[in-house]
Parts: structure tokens; C-alpha cells; sequence
């Protein structure tokens, strides 16, 4: 049983690693987005698509794989730390559809303009990485909050 235990936390920990890690990729693919003509920003476009669909199926096995933590470990799911980390996530499925979907499909529109919908992706980014690290520190950290 132990074993198993510490293949989860493994998954756990990678699949936290994968939905943090490719938002910085972001940053240098918004800074080329700046200056691309229309066939290179939709490859971008095509780019960062990629990235948010993979950090929201890394987010499908970090939640599956905390789900297998609690139930198999020592917490359960009234641990303040817990309880927030869930707030958190439930605050980042929200965040994640309206601050990138709905802004990437935006661009399709020719009428729009560009610079405003890379500050607002720029914007969005910061804050779900900020989002995600500040859950990342509850996991970690595992604070007694009240």
C-alpha cells in the first residue's frame, strides 16, 4: 500500500509540474505574437491552444490523483489546507475557461484588435500561474489556516 502511495504522490508532483511548467512558454510565444503577420500569429495562436489544453488535462490527473491522496492518506477533507486548495481549484476552472478560451477565440475575429488581446493573455497568464502556485504552497507548505 505504501508503494502505491508514493507512485500517486509521484503523478501528483509531475502532473503539478506539467500544468505549472508550459505557462512560462507563454510569455516568449506572447512576445513573438507582438510582431507576427496573420499566418505566423495563428500558429501562435495554434501554440498556445496546445499549451492550455495540455495544462487542463495535467489538471485532470492532479485532481485525480489528489483525490487518491486524501482518501488513501492521513487527511481528510475538512484539513483547512485542503479546503482552500479546492477553493483554489474551483477558482482556476473558472479563470482558466474565461481567461483564455474566450479570449483565443477572439482573435478569429479580424475586426479586434491584437494588442489589447495579448495584454489581456499576458494578464490571464500571470494570474493562473499565480493561481496555481498559491495551490501549489497549500500542498506544500500544508498551513493551518483556522
Amino acid at each position: 500500500m505504501y508503494d502505491l502511495y508514493v507512485f500517486i504522490i509521484f503523478i501528483h508532483v509531475l502532473s503539478a509540474v506539467v500544468s505549472i511548467g508550459p505557462l512560462f512558454v507563454l510569455f516568449a510565444v506572447l512576445k513573438k505574437m507582438r510582431e507576427a503577420d496573420l499566418v505566423m500569429e495563428k500558429a501562435y495562436i495554434a501554440i498556445f491552444r496546445y499549451v492550455v489544453r495540455l495544462i487542463k488535462h495535467a489538471g485532470h490527473v492532479l485532481v485525480g490523483s489528489g483525490i487518491l491522496l486524501v482518501y488513501l492518506g492521513p487527511w481528510s477533507w475538512n484539513t483547512p489546507w485542503i479546503v482552500a486548495t479546492i477553493g483554489l481549484m474551483v477558482l482556476s476552472i473558472f479563470f482558466l475557461a474565461r481567461g483564455f478560451s474566450g479570449t483565443l477565440k477572439k482573435f478569429s475575429d479580424p475586426k479586434v484588435e491584437r494588442l489589447p488581446l495579448l495584454s489581456t493573455l499576458n494578464k490571464a497568464t500571470w494570474i493562473y500561474i499565480t493561481i496555481l502556485v498559491l495551490m501549489l504552497a497549500l500542498m506544500v507548505i500544508k498551513p493551518t489556516l483556522w
